[in-house]
């Protein structure tokens, strides 16, 4: 929306009086004194070659309130660069399986590629560590049953790299805001996430002497290497899921926490989009994931789209690469535009604003911190790894927990399901399947590929 120079001051004023900042909590600063002791390992931590890969800075978070004890990479590059960082002195590996054996970590941070997170995330939280894992968590809608069910079975505390729901406190006055009631009633949202590339085709090459190709494939289809396919690997649906699971993690997940708390995720999926060129017209996306057919080596992923996730409430989700409104003055790429019958507000990572934010009092303001606390489940919020390292402290579920962002990514993946199959699609939440719809439900799940072990 747009705003004067002087109306954004104002608004932005008021947000950031009514919430907490970022500082870390009393109750982070406590952990980050009763953890140092703590045994702490790093997979997959990014480096100089890599890109779309926070590894590294969560994982240096982490050891503010941990010891960390080793560091694990399929690039030797990237695990001798973290390594230098903490004296040259962590034992260092390639396959996290061994490490995992060798080490028993008690917390474990996970910074790979998207295709490797619920396979390590499993490992690691059967081993005994309590996890903190990047987003977008899973692969697929069975990836998230999976990543549920281990952690209900092994108690451990598990946290995923979504800090909008904890650092972000425009986004937890927002919620608070629809929550309280100062939208009114019928509240929709509509966000724009950003479109995704579609460059491509890419040449194949050799993978540097230092990498193990294979073992970073992984559980994917096998590929030949190539520099776009490593780097840019959010944009390959073999690894990822697009802009939807990457900026979708973040707007999806706030808008449905406004909209449907009590919710178990949309029921109808509905939209239309469009995706590179190298992708034919009524392509055998299952198919294709289970290693059965092939495409150029380009990107993939959607790179245009507006979609409808409908709860059973009545609000709705409207999803898109950028959302515009003719005639009404409403244009923005990224950000979340919640309209309810009492008015409307914007928020992105920059402002919060609209006519229910000057209209705040006091009053206002003072209830609103009281329920931001009680979003972030009786902690103060601030400090996404303190919230993490707090929780193991008290064997408490995180702000960010596991059944919050399965439900999420369940609404990411659906979204990509709609529009590879191309039309309407009826989803059961509590039964985690599509109504009548045995080729939607081919979606759900892919064939993982056997490979060896690196020795």
């Amino acid at each position: 929306m747009s705003t004067t120079r002087r109306q954004f001051i104002k608004t932005t004023a008021a947000a950031s009086a009514m919430a907490t900042t970022g500082i870390a909590s009393v109750g982070a600063l406590q952990a980050q004194e009763n953890s140092k002791k703590l045994r702490l390992a790093a997979i997959g931590v990014g480096g100089s070659r890599g890109r779309y890969n926070r590894g590294g800075s969560i994982a240096r978070g982490a050891a503010k309130f941990a010891d960390m004890i080793a560091v694990c990479d399929v690039d030797d590059l990237h695990t001798e660069e973290f390594n230098q960082a903490f004296g040259g002195e962590l034992n260092k590996y390639r396959d996290y399986r061994e490490m995992l054996q060798k080490e028993k970590p008690q917390v474990v941070t996970i910074g790979t590629p998207d295709h490797w997170h619920v396979p390590i995330a499993i490992e690691a939280l059967r081993s005994g560590a309590d996890v903190y894992c990047e987003k977008p968590l899973t692969l697929t809608i069975d990836e998230g049953k999976q990543i549920r069910k281990v952690v209900e079975e092994t108690g451990r505390v598990f946290q995923v790299g979504t800090q909008q729901r904890s650092t972000k406190s425009l986004f937890l006055t927002a919620i608070a805001m629809v929550h309280t009631g100062h939208l009114g009633n019928n509240v929709n949202a509509y966000v724009a996430i950003g479109g995704a590339p579609g460059d491509g085709p890419f040449e194949t090459t050799e993978a540097p002497d230092d990498l193990d190709w294979n073992l970073w494939l992984g559980p994917a289809q096998e590929a030949g290497y190539c520099e776009e396919r490593r780097r840019m690997f959010r944009w390959y649906f073999d690894y990822s899921g697009g802009k939807m699971t990457d900026w979708g993690a973040h707007h999806i997940d706030i808008a449905q926490w406004a909209l449907a708390p009590g919710e178990t995720g949309p029921t109808r999926v509905k939209g239309s989009g469009e995706f590179p060129k190298i992708v034919p017209s009524n392509f055998d996306w299952p198919s294709y994931l289970d290693g059965e057919l092939s495409l150029p080596n380009g990107y993939n992923t959607a790179t245009k789209f507006s979609i409808d996730l409908s709860f059973d409430n009545g609000s709705t989700i409207n999803v898109n690469d950028r959302y515009k409104r003719e005639g009404d003055n409403v244009d923005f790429p990224n950000g979340i535009l919640f309209e309810g019958d009492k008015g409307r507000i914007f928020v992105n990572r920059g402002k919060l604003e609209g006519g229910p934010v000057n209209r705040l009092t006091d009053a206002d303001k003072k209830e609103l911190d009281a329920y931001i606390t009680k979003l972030c489940k009786g902690k103060k919020p601030g400090d996404h790894m303190g919230n993490f390292f707090e929780c193991i402290g008290d064997r408490s579920k995180p702000i960010s927990d596991v059944w919050s962002h399965q439900r999420t990514m369940t609404s990411c993946h659906l979204c990509n399901i709609a529009l590879m199959t191309g039309r309407e699609l009826k989803w059961d939440p509590k039964r985690e399947v599509f109504i009548d719809d045995e080729d939607a439900n081919r979606y759900l799940s892919r064939k993982s590929r056997q490979f060896d072990t690196v020795s």
